[in-house]
């Protein structure tokens, strides 16, 4: 683990700092910073930072609402609540390249007598007018790629609240109705609060998985300029342009990004842990 995690962790920053911008570099020496200054000055970088921000946003608000009300629906005890939550849970087995490629051809730009995947389907239910370019959109790319992820995370992300609402006791229920508290209130006063611990882990999955999102991406779009985010634009230099101490500099940036999110979150499950004992 030290040699193929941090090792390798500490060699691509190594990397980054370096002037190996091509393969045929000889002269290798120290540069500091320079290559993540000239990363702020790419606007191919600033536009796949902000590509994955706005993919960021609606993936996680995407997730959370659905999974909360899909959860919300299951924790009434419905009957057939076990096949609701496998077909739920389902689009989870299914690996992201896999995905990208089916979903590459459900939001095909297509229209009208040539309108394949949803834009068929909104032309038979009387939407035509609904007809979209989805990800070849400049305007509206990010947010019609993040619609695939939700689909297949929202069913964990329903799962994880529904094990909060199981986990809390039912006398806190029970004793909230005999005060004569409403459905309502015992969700907004008493349950939710409740599912604080589980919120945050929420939020801390979604957002790992969505800055190092590459396969999804990949597999619908490939390379194109209007969906490129940070891990393609990364593929990008180190294989296509072989810019490795660029390429290294991204890396360590989308690493960075990623423990902004996470180590807050453990310190803050190591804190919990030791106050409980």
């Amino acid at each position: 683990m030290a040699v193929f995690v941090y090792g390798m962790i500490g060699y691509t920053l190594r990397e980054s700092l370096m002037n190996r911008t091509n393969s045929y570099t000889e002269d290798v020496s120290y540069v500091g910073f320079a290559n993540y200054v000239e990363l702020w000055q790419d606007p191919e970088f600033t536009h796949a930072l902000s590509n994955l921000l706005k993919f960021t946003a609606v993936f996680m608000i995407g997730c959370l609402l659905s999974g909360l009300i899909m959860s919300l629906l299951l924790e009434k005890g419905i009957k057939g609540e076990g096949f609701f939550r496998s077909t739920y849970l389902y689009p989870m087995a299914i690996s992201f390249i896999a995905m990208g490629t089916s979903w590459r051809w459900l939001m095909d730009s297509a229209r009208d007598a040539d309108a394949t995947g949803l834009n068929y389907l909104l032309q038979q239910v009387g939407l035509g007018a609904l007809q979209s370019d989805w990800y070849t959109s400049e305007a509206g790319s990010m947010y019609a790629m993040s619609l695939p992820a939700i689909w297949q995370m929202a069913g964990y992300v329903m799962a994880l609240f529904l094990a909060g609402f199981r986990g809390i006791p039912d006398d806190l229920r029970e004793a909230a109705r005999v005060d004569g508290a409403s459905e309502f209130k015992i969700y907004r006063h008493i349950l939710f609060p409740q599912l604080s611990p589980t919120f945050l882990t929420v939020l801390i999955i979604l957002g790992h998985i969505s800055m190092k999102v590459f396969d999804l991406i990949f597999g619908i779009a490939t390379k194109s300029y209007v969906t490129k985010v940070l891990a393609i634009y990364m593929w990008q230099v180190i294989f296509d342009f072989q810019n490795y101490a660029k390429g290294a500099a991204i890396a360590i940036l989308i690493l960075l990004m990623i423990a902004l999110a996470v180590i807050p979150y453990l310190i803050y499950v190591n804190k919990t842990e030791e106050a409980n004992k």
